[in-house]
């Protein structure tokens, strides 16, 4: 086991939740490095000027865009989280399990990543009700993005009511483009993650990986978004699967 990990909660310590952390953890040049060979040719993290969020295990923080004020405007935070939530007091929008600025297509942007360790990880579930106007509230933005995607290009389904992961993280991702912010998401399965198989079946290599992620969203995301970017006026969104392999015995991450 990293030593780095040894000090928070032992679910903490394995899975997709460590990997994020041991992949953000070392100097800032170190770390956009390694994100760069995840994004490229997709974004660019330049580590003297983007910001992301954790920082390894000494600020292993997982953003919500409604609040990280490094990652969005005061504006912008603003508009996502009205757009997400009627009653905000001790409601939570999406957590992301890794989040960076940068540039997308030129442009500065974000990216929102999932990350995954086992098959288990990936849910088909609908949204537990919770408060009832946040409950109604986030049907409606989630059909209003599932009806601008389809306007762009045919074939989602995006619902509140199954499959709700997958959904809100499209739905984000969206939104921030329509705010004018370009947007990769990444689904990001790490390779080999053999002390989760009491929980799920770990992924073997990155194919094995891309065909569960896309196995998973047929009939919800159409095929071709995972690889070919779309505009939302002019804006830029993206969406791929990668892959990386982070082991836990101190190693650096490849």
């Amino acid at each position: 086991m990293n030593p780095r990990l040894s000090a928070l909660p032992a679910r903490e310590q394995r899975g997709s939740r460590a990997r994020c952390l041991l992949l953000t953890d070392g100097r800032d040049d170190v770390v956009a490095e390694r994100l760069n060979r995840i994004l490229q040719p997709l974004a660019t993290i330049d580590p003297t000027r983007d910001c992301w969020m954790p920082r390894g295990p000494d600020a292993p923080a997982e953003a919500r865009l409604g609040d990280a004020s490094t990652l969005l405007s005061d504006g912008l935070r603003e508009a996502v989280t009205a757009w997400w939530l009627i009653a905000r007091e001790g409601a939570n929008t999406p957590n992301w399990d890794l989040a960076a600025t940068a540039a997308i297509d030129g442009r500065p942007g974000l990216v929102l990543v999932e990350a995954k360790a086992h098959d288990r990880e990936l849910k088909a579930e609908g949204k537990s009700p919770g408060n009832a106007a946040n409950h109604a509230r986030i049907r409606v933005a989630i059909d209003e993005a599932n009806q601008a995607l389809n306007s762009l290009r045919p074939g989602w389904d995006l619902s509140r009511d199954s499959y709700y992961q997958l959904a809100n993280r499209l739905a984000w991702s969206w939104k921030l483009a329509s705010l004018g912010v370009p947007v990769l998401l990444v689904y990001l399965g790490f390779t080999g993650a053999e002390e989760m198989r009491d929980q799920g079946a770990p992924f073997g290599s990155a194919a094995d990986w891309e065909r569960l992620v896309l196995g998973h969203s047929a009939g919800i995301v159409p095929e071709s978004a995972w690889r070919q970017p779309l505009s939302v006026g002019g804006v830029t969104l993206a969406a791929t699967i990668r892959s990386a392999e982070v082991t836990l015995d101190g190693s650096s991450p490849r």
